[in-house]
């Protein structure tokens, strides 16, 4: 199981010197990979960086870390600018690119944006098609309900063809959801219980062999948070989680109200106590 870590930027806000330092120590520590959330704009939904471009900025100071959005609203994205600007960070971080998509739940968000959010299930499914066509083919032949595109297609082509799509969702995802993770998505991010994982896990499964996928081939993600109200059991939740089979997890040093220095010494600090395989 990899381990990365989420960036708190919301706690960091403006601070780039810390946002920049935590990446840098994520980096040297050897986590697998920097996950920031994503929102452009919703009624008071406070300080957010737009992800995809503080993501560039940070491939340029960081080696080995994946760099990960999660989760792109895809719906509220032109598909075919969001394509070239994935090719573009998957370019700077020389194929260290995860991209997380949504459908999500706020509408206001979406009629700021100009986008329909009644179809907006239908659309991501038509739009994950269309993306990994821009990204393997240097020529994309497209009719759908949402995008057209004859004739072009995108070049520079990322490094990763295609790059790695992972969905987010509630914690218990809804049926289209299910099939979407299963006939679709490269991997899905857990929110749920490790409880009902197992079910969860069967459901998709049971969607990929449908349309004759290998269901070892979807990835999964947990968090854990190392702060907060269940302080005391995160290691017993990284190795719970480890035991189940997850591909990666994502440690949290959000939700204390910590400082941005008090943060880089938790990561430093938690890092060091992550409990053995």
């Amino acid at each position: 199981m990899k381990i990365g870590v989420s960036l708190p930027i919301r706690e960091m806000a403006g601070d780039l010197g810390a946002i920049r330092a935590f990446a840098e120590l994520a980096d040297e520590l050897g986590l697998s990979h920097l996950r920031i959330p994503e929102q452009i704009m919703r009624p008071d939904s406070g300080y957010l960086h737009e992800s995809m471009t503080l993501l560039a900025w940070v491939a340029g100071f960081t080696t080995n870390l994946q760099l990960v959005p999660s989760v792109i609203i895809l719906p509220n994205r032109q598909t075919v600018l969001f394509a070239k600007q994935a090719v573009q960070l998957d370019i700077l971080t020389n194929g260290r690119t995860r991209i997380g998509i949504g459908v999500g739940s706020n509408e206001a968000e979406y009629g700021y944006l100009g986008q329909e959010f009644h179809t907006r299930g239908r659309r991501c499914d038509e739009q994950i098609q269309l993306l990994k066509l821009l990204w393997t083919q240097e020529q994309v032949e497209f009719d759908g309900q949402f995008d057209q595109v004859s004739g072009a297609g995108l070049n520079p082509l990322p490094i990763q063809q295609p790059i790695p799509l992972w969905i987010g969702a509630r914690s218990i995802p809804s049926e289209p959801v299910i099939r979407r993770i299963g006939q679709l998505a490269d991997g899905w991010f857990v929110l749920c219980d490790p409880a009902d994982f197992p079910l969860l896990s069967e459901k998709i499964a049971q969607q990929a062999r449908t349309v004759g996928r290998d269901e070892s081939e979807i990835g999964t993600e947990a968090g854990v948070a190392v702060v907060g109200p269940r302080e005391q059991e995160w290691q017993a939740r990284v190795s719970h989680w480890r035991k189940i089979g997850l591909d990666y997890l994502c440690l949290r040093t959000l939700g204390a109200n910590l400082t941005p220095s008090q943060h880089i010494q938790k990561l430093e600090q938690v890092v060091a106590q992550i409990p053995a395989d």
